[in-house]
This record gives structure tokens, C-alpha cells and sequence, in this order.
């Protein structure tokens, strides 16, 4: 079933599919974790958007800000020139580890109405009720 925050417009633009995982050991031990991230490429098809792009570079990197997230960075391009309609991601939690880059992503979401799903739901960082649930996930972060 759709969610009614998913509208035509976001429809039209692309679903950005954030792969990671925090370390190596984690790529190569918890393959689970990794097919289930994998696995929203399929579910963004389902609510209805044509073209996906995923990006999983940042495999092994941690998301702490002390190392370099190239796959970040083009997610954050893509959001920041209005390409995005939706980002997935497993958990919203694995999209940033360190508080700039999680509010730096959650702003340009709100400017661009980009929005956000994970599997506990989709937030329009526009609205004030979804911009408290994604400040709670920053502050209650869980690992894969």
C-alpha cells in the first residue's frame, strides 16, 4: 500500500537506495543485513518509482565523519539538486553516524521535499510531526 505522503511528484524524480555497512567485518559476516539493504531497490518499485539508483560504495566506511563517504556525497548532490524523491535506507540511522551530516541531509530533504523511508516509515522532513521522528532516529541510532 502507498503512503499518502508519496505524491506524484516525488514519483517523477529517482529513489536513491543508501547501502552500508559500518565496517568490513560487518560486509563480510553480515550478509543478512546486507541483501535486506539490497532488497529496497525492489520495495522503491513498488511504491511506484520508475528509476532507482543505487549506491553502495560506502561499504566498510564508517558513517562517524572520520572517514570519507564518496557514496554520501553523490546521495547528498543528487537530494541537493532536486534529482531525488525518496531516499531508503534500512534504518534512517545508517544514512549519517555523526549529528552535521544527519541534520546537513534532513535540511536539503526539506528544502527539496525529498523524502525519507526506512522501515519504520516515510518522513517529510517538511513536516514538523516527521522532522521530531527523524530527530529522534539521530539520537537512537542502530547498528547493523
Amino acid at each position: 500500500m502507498m503512503d499518502d505522503k508519496i505524491q506524484s511528484t516525488h514519483l517523477e524524480r529517482t529513489a536513491f537506495v543508501y547501502v552500508r555497512q559500518s565496517s568490513l567485518q560487518q560486509v563480510r559476516d553480515h550478509t543478512e543485513g546486507q541483501l535486506r539493504q539490497y532488497a529496497l531497490v525492489e520495495r522503491a518499485r513498488t511504491l511506484g518509482f520508475r528509476e532507482t539508483v543505487l549506491i553502495d560504495e560506502d561499504q566498510g566506511r564508517s558513517g562517524s565523519g572520520q572517514q570519507e563517504r564518496p557514496g554520501f556525497g553523490r546521495l547528498l548532490s543528487a537530494v541537493c539538486q532536486g534529482e531525488a524523491g525518496v531516499v531508503l535506507a534500512l534504518e534512517a540511522s545508517r544514512l549519517a553516524r555523526n549529528n552535521r551530516d544527519w541534520h546537513h541531509l534532513v535540511d536539503l530533504c526539506s528544502l527539496t521535499d525529498t523524502l525519507i523511508i526506512d522501515a519504520e516509515g516515510v518522513y517529510d522532513a517538511r513536516q514538523l510531526n516527521d522532522r521530531q521522528a527523524v530527530a529522534r532516529i539521530e539520537r537512537h541510532p542502530v547498528r547493523i
